[in-house]
């Protein structure tokens, strides 16, 4: 049960977990960081934050999934999000922040990023700060990749490091299935991996490409070149055709999830002999997502899932950004 504040003070926000539908990773920079392009789609899991005025900066977290591991500390991205916007709008006072978790804690699918977007709006209602959209974005951008599209929500490509953010049209609504896996994977940790693949079939003489083999990869590209999103994924979105978007569901990282959980390798091949139209590795994992016909077969799936004994869930995308409600 959630413990949130009833007080007529308290400002409450939802921001949407989000897939990765195509997702390319650069080599190596000398940062130690990866230039991406990323499709992201806003799905209807939904974290919620509850902020009340305070004296000092505080958080509690419950949630319908396993909230053992979050750090309750500035570890915590929405405690370092408000702290950011008090920082620089120069409010004196702090908050205290209740979050109820309904995205996969470490799973690949923004939760953490989402609760950074929502603490942000609503300190800034609560303080009544006003710093207005663009500067929301800015600060959003400082905590991570994933922030600044948890704000914007919908779809949209990311490229840099993620947050270079630009709407796409999507019409209709696409189905998934999310099969939740137990414990977390480090992004980090996945990257790392990712690198010594790659690596690894280089000084064999293969260079790798990812989890799907090349005539599946829309606009693979040269090494030297910068990652982009492929023009099949744009098209399939904004076509609304989840059979066209299945063709070209691609996630560089799903090779080294997958090498780091092998058992993930399963539950995909029994979702795709089950009816989905494709199935994917989410971000960085261990959750995987289910590209579904239609909302029948979602459920369909969702139940077939569930009856091999993984947790599986129904979303849809693309939904709205962070938003008061």
């Amino acid at each position: 049960m959630v413990t949130a504040p009833l007080r007529s003070d308290a400002v409450r926000v939802r921001a949407p977990g989000k897939l990765n539908v195509y997702f390319e990773v650069g080599p190596l920079l000398d940062d130690g960081y990866h230039a991406v392009a990323s499709a992201y789609q806003a799905v209807s899991l939904f974290e919620e934050v509850w902020a009340v005025a305070a004296d000092d900066f505080r958080l509690e977290v419950t949630g319908s999934v396993d909230v053992s591991a979050v750090p309750l500390d500035d570890r915590n991205l929405a405690l370092r999000a408000a702290r950011i916007l008090a920082q620089h709008t120069g409010y004196e006072g702090g908050v205290h922040l209740t979050v109820d978790k309904h995205v996969p804690v470490a799973g690949g699918m923004g939760g953490g990023s989402a609760d950074a977007a929502a603490a942000l709006v609503a300190c800034d209602a609560l303080w009544r700060t006003d710093v207005g959209s663009a500067e929301l974005h800015r600060l959003a951008a400082r905590l991570g990749a994933d922030v600044p599209f948890a704000l914007m929500g919908g779809t949209a490509v990311g490229l840099g490091r993620g947050d270079r953010l630009s709407p796409a049209l999507a019409t209709g609504r696409f189905e998934w299935v999310i099969a939740l896996a137990d414990g977390g994977l480090s992004t980090p940790a996945v990257y790392s991996e990712l690198d010594r693949l790659r690596a690894r079939a280089v000084s064999a003489g293969h260079p790798s490409t990812g989890a799907i083999p090349l005539d599946r990869i829309s606009g693979a590209r040269d090494d030297d070149a910068d990652p982009a999103v492929g023009t099949g994924v744009l098209h399939a979105l904004r076509a609304g055709d989840p059979e066209e978007l299945a063709a070209h569901l691609h996630n560089d990282l799903q090779e080294a999830t997958l090498s780091l959980r092998p058992e993930l390798s399963d539950v995909l091949e029994l979702g795709e002999r089950s009816g989905a139209l494709a199935g994917i590795v989410s971000g960085s994992g261990p959750t995987t997502a289910f590209l579904a016909e239609d909302l029948e077969s979602a459920l369909e799936l969702q139940v077939t899932l569930s009856a091999a004994g993984y947790t599986a869930l129904h979303a849809h995308g693309p939904v709205p950004g962070a938003r008061l409600i």
